[in-house]
C-alpha cells in the first residue's frame, strides 16, 4: 500500500509526506556516510511538531530484487507516538522520486518439528528419560523428583512419639 511520495528538492534532498490512519509526517532522507558495509544508506528524518528542526525517526538500507535487479530502499520508521514501528520500502520512479510503500512484517517460519501453520497443537513434551510422560503416571509426581526427607506425616508421628 502506497503511503507517500518523496521528491528531490533544489538541493537534491528527497522530501515528502507520509500519511497513515494514525501517523502523518513530513519526512526527508539524509544520506548516511559510513565505511561500514552494514550501515544504512539513509537516515529517515521527520520535521518536528514545531517545524523548527528535523528528528531522526528511522533508517533505510539499499537492497536489490533477486528477480529484476531493481534497487530499492527498505527500513523502519519509529516514533513514540506509534504503537509499533512502520516497516517501509521505497521504490525509485522514472522521474527520480520515491514511492513509499508500507510493508506488513512477515511471520517467522516455524522450526522443523513444530506445529505447522494453522495447527494449534504443540509437539509432545518428553520426560527426562526421553519418553513422553503418560497421563496418570506416578513417575513424574510433582516434578520435584524424589526426596530423602521424611514426609510431613512421618514428622508429625515422630513428634507425637517423642512427646509421649
Amino acid at each position: 500500500m502506497n503511503i507517500g511520495t518523496l521528491k528531490a528538492n533544489a538541493d537534491g534532498v528527497h522530501i515528502g509526506r507520509i500519511v497513515t490512519m494514525a501517523f502523518a509526517a513530513t519526512i526527508a532522507l539524509r544520506e548516511f556516510v559510513s565505511t561500514n558495509e552494514r550501515a544504512p544508506a539513509f537516515d529517515v528524518m521527520a520535521l518536528s511538531a514545531d517545524r523548527r528542526s528535523w528528528v531522526k525517526v528511522g533508517a533505510l538500507w539499499e537492497y536489490s530484487s533477486n528477480d529484476t535487479g531493481e534497487v530499492f530502499l527498505s527500513g523502519r520508521i519509529d516514533d513514540p507516538s506509534l504503537d509499533k514501528p512502520i516497516d517501509v520500502a521505497m521504490f525509485r520512479q522514472e522521474d527520480g522520486s520515491y514511492n513509499v510503500a508500507w510493508r506488513r512484517p512477515q511471520r517467522k517460519r516455524t522450526l522443523p518439528g513444530m506445529a505447522s501453520e494453522g495447527e494449534d497443537t504443540l509437539p509432545p513434551l518428553t520426560a527426562t528419560g526421553g519418553e513422553p510422560e503418560q497421563a496418570g503416571s506416578t513417575t513424574g509426581g510433582d516434578g520435584l523428583g524424589e526426596s530423602t526427607a521424611p514426609s510431613p506425616k512421618t514428622k508429625a508421628k515422630a513428634k507425637e512419639t517423642a512427646d509421649a
